[in-house]
């Protein structure tokens, strides 16, 4: 009886929530990565070489892409904000009687779209979908319906429709399968792909070198003009757009230096808005103009008393969860500002002053938690913290985290000796090829990073000499020469 009672539940559902609801599932980042090969293949900048206003368009968004996706995997992202991209797709037609792809009379498109979705799964649809790309290899049987969330159609079939190859030879449309087996085939390789990058990489570090120079001495003049801790950015920019922001800063210091008396000790991030950030770093907007900088800088005091006060909450949540301590991860947590930090710490330890979960005093000491807004059960992050909700129970919180303490600490103590291993394979790589250079992208864990290292020490590549190189996700040269290449290169 209640086996024909399922097809009337599931109709029930479906008149109530939207299809797209019903099988959407979440990807992880490695998933998403594999799942935008065909989109990465089809903006490459390495297939622009004869646009550059087109590659360097395409290398500008690629940056911005994987900034979003970074983001998008962090836990709480709901600050996020819609990032406009346009990249310039190629157009290939079916393969040619001799086996070469061959490209039609335009050679590419404009594709302009904007991204506004809260999970990797929609987000990687709303891409290939924008670029006209097959979502048939999306590890879910239901991508299809996913992708149309927004026009509120009705789903007709449980599966995507599978078409006989003869309706492709027929019509003369693409067989997605054909297009993503064509796509794996021809993934290049690191050895092929650094022989045909070497020149325009070398090329463009070259005419980087006397604006590397210039950074270098703007940033070291300002730190000591005031002082400062330190001088970061937050998004990767290029050098030039780096040194212009250090010529704004110093201009500012040069018209009003009395103003800036505050910045002692501290560290300045120049990024998308000005303020203070949970970490107590300065925000310098970059297109805020030096009056919101100056109107900044005569609040830090004030900003000031208020990271005093965040702490001194952080140490009574610390006591009331038995020593563990409060920490903010700039890889794990949205990019939040010190007063939105400041509202989701003082909003979680009102809800543990109420339940005042049964902790022994220091018995967690040594034990870190981030506080998640996005979730409502915790969870245990394989770099040892602990994902605390801040709406989650609190009567169920202390055996969840007394469970998994020991399960914690072994995972900090991996992530300790991960990264030890992590610094010597990188000093042994650059020494090996004499790089300038060697870093990765924030969503590279260490794991991936160590393996890379690893693979490449057992290579020859004479190439790299000089260079900088950036592990990533996919293969680039950066506008000032740097070489990014994928983690799991290919030989």
């Amino acid at each position: 009886m209640f086996f024909y009672m399922r097809p009337i539940r599931r109709l029930c559902l479906e008149k109530i929530l939207p299809p797209w609801l019903l099988h959407s599932r979440t990807l992880s980042g490695a998933e998403a990565i594999n799942a935008l090969r065909p989109f990465y293949f089809a903006v490459h900048p390495d297939f622009f070489g004869q646009h550059p206003r087109e590659r360097e368009i395409n290398e500008n968004s690629l940056k911005k892409l994987s900034a979003y996706l970074e983001n998008l995997q962090k836990p709480g992202f709901k600050s996020l904000k819609p990032t406009q991209l346009t990249f310039y797709v190629r157009e290939t037609e079916q393969m040619s009687s001799d086996g070469h792809e061959s490209l039609n009379a335009l050679g590419f498109r404009a594709v302009t779209f904007t991204l506004h979705s809260r999970d990797l799964l929609s987000t990687v649809l709303d891409i290939l979908n924008s670029c006209s790309l097959s979502t048939e290899h999306i590890p879910s049987s239901s991508a299809n319906e996913a992708s149309q969330a927004p026009s509120g159609a009705q789903r007709t079939f449980d599966r995507p429709i599978k078409w006989n190859k003869t309706y492709y030879s027929f019509t003369g449309f693409k067989d997605p399968e054909e297009e993503l087996e064509k796509a794996q085939r021809m993934e290049t390789s690191l050895v092929s792909w650094l022989d045909s990058n070497e020149k325009n990489a070398i090329k463009k570090l070259n005419s980087s070198l006397p604006l590397r120079e210039e950074l270098d001495r703007l940033k070291n003049q300002l730190s000591h003009q005031l002082l400062l801790s330190d001088i970061r950015w937050q998004r990767s920019w290029g050098i030039a757009h780096r040194c212009g922001q250090l010529h704004s800063l110093g201009r500012l210091a040069q018209q009003n230096l009395q103003v800036l008396q505050n910045v002692q000790g501290c560290t300045i991030i120049f990024t998308d808005r000005s303020g203070m950030s949970a970490l107590g770093h300065i925000m310098l907007g970059t297109m805020d103009v030096h009056h919101q900088w100056t109107k900044l800088f005569e609040r830090l005091p004030s900003y000031f008393a208020l990271q005093r006060k965040l702490m001194l909450l952080e140490d009574r949540i610390s006591h009331l969860l038995g020593g563990i301590q409060v920490v903010y991860v700039e890889e794990l947590q949205p990019a939040l500002t010190l007063e939105e930090y400041y509202s989701l710490l003082d909003g979680f330890y009102s809800r543990l002053l109420k339940s005042r979960p049964p902790f022994h005093p220091h018995s967690l000491r040594g034990l870190q938690m981030v506080l998640d807004s996005d979730r409502y059960s915790p969870s245990l992050h394989e770099l040892g913290y602990f994902n605390i909700p801040t709406l989650c129970d609190p009567v169920s919180l202390p055996w969840f985290i007394f469970t998994k303490a020991a399960q914690a600490r072994e995972n900090m103590k991996r992530k300790d000796e991960l990264k030890v291993i992590e610094n010597e394979l990188i000093h042994a790589s650059i020494k090996k090829f004499s790089l300038k250079k060697l870093y990765k992208e924030p969503s590279i864990s260490s794991a991936q990073m160590i393996a890379c290292c690893e693979r490449l020490l057992e290579q020859s590549l004479p190439y790299l000499e000089g260079m900088h190189v950036c592990v990533s996700h996919f293969y680039s040269v950066l506008q000032d020469g740097d070489l990014c290449i994928p983690w799991n290169w290919k030989n």
